[in-house]
C-alpha cells in the first residue's frame, strides 16, 4: 500500500511538472517571476545625462517592485566597460543596459549570448551585423530640440517686439561638447525650431571637446554671452551654461536658457525657458517586460525598428521625447500653444519639415561635401542615432 501511495504521488509530481512545463511553452506570455537587471552608466547621477537615463530604472523598480533585483555600476570609463559587465553577469543580470558609447559592449555580447545588451545608440547601425543578443536604441532627440527651438523663437520674439534687442541682435549660442553628428543634427534641430519663428536670427556654436566640464561649459557660454548671444542652449553635461546664464541675467544682462536632459529651473530659475529630453523609460519598461515575458524585445517596442532588427528609435508620438518645465514666468506668452502646436505634427508623423528651408549644409570635415535643404532630410530614417552633420553655410557659426 505504502508503495502504491508513494508512486502515485510521484505519478501526480510528474504530471504536473510537465503541465506546467506545457503551459509554458503553450502560454510565453506567463513569463519569469523574477529578474536581475544591471544597469552601466558613463557618470553618476549628480550629472544631467545620466541622471535622466536613471529616471528609468526608478521606472522599472516602480513598475515590478520585488520582482525585479536591480544592480547599478556608475562612472564606467568606455575602455573600462569589460570588468563590470564581468561582474553583472556574474551577479546573474538577465538584461543590462548601457548609456555610455563603448563599441566592447557589443564585443562582450557576444560572449554572453543568453543575456540581453541593451546600449544607447552610438553610430550608425543601419548595415552593421550584430549579435541577436545586442540592441540600440534612442529617442529621436530632434523632436525635442526643434520644439525646444520654437520656446527660444518665441522668447527672442519677444524680446524684439519690446525693444530689448533689435532685430539683427537675435542671435543664439550653443554649447556643444564634439562635432559629432549627434551634436550636429541636435543644435540645427535646435537653430531651425528658432528660426521658424524668428526668420533672421543666427546661431554661433562652441565646442568645448570634453562632455562634461563644469568650467569649460560656464567659460563657453560666457564669451557667447559677451559676443551678444541672447539665447544659450547646449549638449554637454553639466550645469555650467545654464549658470552663465543666470549670473550675466543677475547682472543686468537679459539671457535665456535652455536645457537639456534635465531641468535647470532650479539652478536658473529667472532664466531658464524649457527643457528637451530623451524619456528612456518607455524603451526600458518594454524591454524588461519583454524579458519578463520571454518576447523578443523589438515586437514589444512602440517605435521604428530599424535594418539589422535591434536599432529602434522613436519620437513624441511614443512618448521617447519630452519637453519639461516650461517656466511660464520666464517663457514668451503664447509659448505652450507654439510648442503643442509643433509636438502635434511630429505625433501625426509628419518629420520632414524640420530639416527644410533655404539652407546649404557643409560637411566640416569635407568642405565639398554639401547637402541642400530644399529638398529636406528626414532624420532617423534608417538608424536610431542622428546623421545629419553638416553646419549650415551663413547662419550658424562655429567659434573657437
Amino acid at each position: 500500500m505504502k508503495k502504491v501511495y508513494i508512486t502515485t504521488v510521484l505519478t501526480c509530481l510528474v504530471v504536473l511538472a510537465l503541465l506546467i512545463c506545457g503551459f509554458k511553452l503553450f502560454h510565453p506570455e506567463a513569463g519569469r517571476n523574477h529578474l536581475t537587471v544591471g544597469f552601466i552608466y558613463d557618470n553618476d547621477e549628480s550629472t544631467p545625462y545620466t541622471y535622466n537615463f536613471s529616471l528609468a530604472k526608478d521606472a522599472v523598480e516602480k513598475k515590478y517592485g520585488n520582482k525585479v533585483t536591480i544592480l547599478t555600476c556608475s562612472n564606467v570609463l568606455d575602455e573600462e566597460m569589460e570588468e563590470p559587465i564581468r561582474e553583472l553577469v556574474g551577479e546573474g543580470c538577465d538584461i543590462i543596459f548601457f548609456n555610455g558609447y563603448s563599441e566592447l559592449v557589443r564585443k562582450q555580447a557576444e560572449k554572453y549570448p543568453h543575456i540581453q545588451f541593451c546600449q544607447t545608440s552610438y553610430m550608425d547601425m543601419s548595415d552593421q551585423i550584430v549579435p541577436a543578443n545586442y540592441h540600440t536604441f534612442k529617442g529621436e532627440a530632434y523632436q525635442a530640440r526643434y520644439v525646444s527651438g520654437v520656446a527660444a523663437g518665441m522668447k527672442m520674439k519677444e524680446m524684439i517686439l519690446d525693444g530689448t534687442i533689435a532685430p539683427e541682435e537675435a542671435v543664439a549660442g550653443f554649447v556643444a561638447a564634439f562635432p559629432t553628428s549627434e551634436v550636429i543634427s541636435g543644435y540645427t534641430a535646435f537653430f531651425l525650431g528658432i528660426r521658424a519663428i524668428v526668420p533672421q536670427a543666427l546661431m554661433r556654436v562652441s565646442y568645448t571637446n570634453t562632455w562634461s566640464s563644469y568650467a569649460q561649459e560656464k567659460d563657453a557660454a560666457k564669451q557667447m554671452i559677451e559676443d551678444g548671444c541672447v539665447i544659450i542652449s547646449q549638449h554637454t553635461d553639466t550645469i555650467g551654461p545654464a549658470i552663465a546664464c543666470e549670473e550675466a541675467s543677475e547682472a543686468g544682462k537679459p539671457v535665456y536658457f535652455v536645457g537639456y536632459n534635465q531641468s535647470m529651473s532650479e539652478v536658473a530659475p529667472g532664466t531658464s525657458l524649457v527643457t528637451a529630453r530623451i524619456d528612456w523609460e518607455p524603451y526600458v519598461l518594454s524591454a524588461v517586460d519583454a524579458v519578463m515575458m520571454n518576447k523578443d524585445i523589438e515586437k514589444n517596442l512602440t517605435g521604428q525598428v530599424h535594418l539589422h532588427g535591434t536599432d529602434a528609435s522613436a519620437g513624441f508620438g511614443a512618448g521617447w521625447v519630452a519637453m519639461d518645465d516650461l517656466n511660464l514666468q520666464v517663457a514668451a506668452e503664447g509659448t505652450q500653444q507654439a510648442m503643442d502646436k509643433a509636438i502635434d505634427r511630429f505625433k501625426l508623423g509628419f518629420v520632414d519639415f524640420v530639416f527644410r528651408g533655404n539652407y546649404l549644409g557643409i560637411n566640416p570635415d569635407d568642405p565639398n561635401d554639401t547637402y541642400n535643404l530644399q529638398g529636406g532630410y528626414i532624420e532617423n530614417a534608417t538608424t536610431s542615432y542622428p546623421l545629419f552633420h553638416y553646419i549650415l553655410k551663413d547662419v550658424i557659426t562655429i567659434v573657437e
